[in-house]
């Protein structure tokens, strides 16, 4: 496969059932755009939208668009859209605030519920932000603690005191994929809670949290979502939990009868108790568009484009970059992997900067030696893959690499 001629690969992209939808995203000419993994890229529909929302909504209709746009409901219908990418029926998403302020929420809400139970468990390969937040959390509190264990230490550790599990469904770094199903059917049948980061999943690997009666999950709207940077995130809790879980952020718009303004909070009846503050009505009318275009295209359609396209970047990995020291630091079986790839080298992050800097390929850099190279497949093509492997061989052939530091940059 790795021999094939830039046209035999061209001819995959003519084949392709979803080419059409790379149309419409903005992608520079001339860029190979590897992170949407980190960063999604820019439907075209949400410009037009954005400025739909200034100019008519916002600028003509002022205020009188909170009920005349029904944007008073939006972080439920933007969440409801959500719920379809994620396997959930309506009326247990909502789309609000960021994944940290949402994994805090639901964070609380299962340790109320657990009685007795006082341990958070993670593993230790967990994100990095996510064991920030459960260390804070853990802290204030002062009656549960986080238990950190490696991963091939999880299944045993989940004992008696456990009162929720939380990690994230695909690893940032390499994108190992945990079974979801296994691990909550496990957490429950030793009493626990399950929460999960869907960050690096949702609108990549089709999703199932009401098949696989998942408790809870959080993930953000900027990545596969192509929300846009900052976008809001979400977060799921399964139905028949919701009304007996307190929401710890008390604020407006999770309070039942919103605008009699009592001077007691009495929680919204459903997920919409896990509402704060005012939505960022901008940010929420960006999701959409993307979102919309991931339905269109179908989840199944797209995991299977991404298991392809990953398994012809490993083959390439594996007949041209091996060679030249690069390691690769992703599962090999596309039934325990992502949507991205990560090969490593000791000089990854300097390889990296040549990419990026004199390749016009745009993948990323994550500690220690992971250049991690995001297949976003309702955009990214056959070709691009074949094509940045080669800029990357240039760059070592070359030795580009070595004009630059190894002091990491602010943003990697």
């Amino acid at each position: 496969m790795p021999e094939l001629t830039r046209e035999e690969v061209a001819s995959w992209d003519e084949a392709d059932p979803l080419r059409s939808f790379r149309d419409e995203f903005e992608l520079p000419d001339g860029v190979l755009y590897l992170d949407g993994n980190s960063l999604g890229a820019l439907p075209k529909k949400t410009a037009a939208r954005l400025r739909q929302i200034v100019t008519e909504e916002w600028g003509r209709d002022l205020i009188r668009s909170w009920n005349a746009h029904d944007w008073i409901r939006y972080p439920r219908r933007v969440g409801d859209r959500i719920a379809k990418i994620l396997g959930a029926a309506p009326g247990q998403v909502v789309a609000a605030d960021s994944t940290s302020v949402n994994l805090f929420k639901l964070l609380s809400a299962a340790v109320g519920l657990g009685g007795s139970r006082t341990v958070i468990l993670s593993e230790e390969e967990n994100f990095p932000t996510d064991l920030y937040v459960a260390q804070g959390f853990s802290g204030l509190l002062g009656r549960c603690r986080l238990q950190l264990v490696p991963r091939t230490a999880l299944v045993a550790a989940i004992d008696d005191d456990v009162a929720v599990v939380t990690l994230t469904h695909v690893d940032f770094r390499t994108g190992e994929m945990h079974d979801m199903r296994a691990l909550t059917r496990l957490c429950h049948e030793r009493g626990a809670l399950a929460l999960w980061d869907l960050s690096h999943s949702a609108g990549a690997v089709p999703l199932h949290l009401d098949r696989d009666e998942v408790d809870f999950a959080v993930g953000c709207g900027y990545k596969y979502l192509n929300g846009g940077p900052g976008a809001p995130a979400f977060l799921y809790v399964r139905r028949d939990l919701q009304d007996s879980l307190l929401n710890p952020i008390w604020g407006w718009f999770g309070q039942k009868g919103q605008f009699d303004l009592k001077l007691d909070y009495e929680p919204n009846a459903g997920v919409a108790r896990f509402l704060v503050g005012t939505p960022a009505m901008l940010s929420l009318a960006a999701i959409e568009p993307g979102i919309d275009l991931l339905l269109e295209a179908g989840l199944d359609r797209l995991r299977a484009k991404s298991v392809r396209q990953t398994e012809y970047l490993i083959g390439l990995w594996e007949a041209l970059l091996q060679p030249l020291g690069f390691s690769l630091n992703s599962p090999r079986d596309p039934e325990r992997r992502g949507s991205h790839v990560s090969i490593g080298h000791p000089d990854a992050l300097r390889i990296d900067q040549a990419l990026i800097e004199e390749m016009n390929v745009l993948p990323d850099f994550r500690y220690p030696d992971n250049i991690r190279l995001g297949i976003a497949p309702i955009y990214t093509s056959f070709a691009e893959i074949h094509e940045a492997v080669t800029r990357i061989c240039r760059v070592m052939s070359e030795r580009l690499y070595e004009k630059y530091s190894a002091e990491r940059p602010e943003v990697t």
